[in-house]
């Protein structure tokens, strides 16, 4: 499912215009990403939680020259399902 689709579903189950449920879904992911910027954790119930993670600087190899090179280190967004969603899945 792409974002046009998600869009539809959410305009399909809501009885939302398109218009406004892609206006919904921006200021959803929006909110989400501001709060991962800001360090914070975004938690769904029942969903998941979106959360930050930093990885340290590792060295690591080029695969064409075979040269060790410094890899640095950077933060990474993490989601980790929710009990509710696994079990819908399995």
């Amino acid at each position: 499912m792409n974002k046009t689709e998600l869009i539809e579903k959410i305009a399909d189950c809501s009885g939302l215009s398109k218009a406004d449920s892609k206006k919904a879904l921006e200021a959803t992911l929006n909110a989400i990403k501001d709060a991962l910027v800001a360090g914070d954790k975004v938690s769904l119930v029942g969903f998941g939680t979106f959360s930050v993670n930093e990885r340290p600087a590792r060295e690591g190899i080029n695969p064409s020259t075979m040269a060790k090179i410094q890899i640095a280190a950077k933060k990474v967004a993490k989601f980790k399902a929710g009990a509710e969603l696994e079990g819908a899945l399995n």
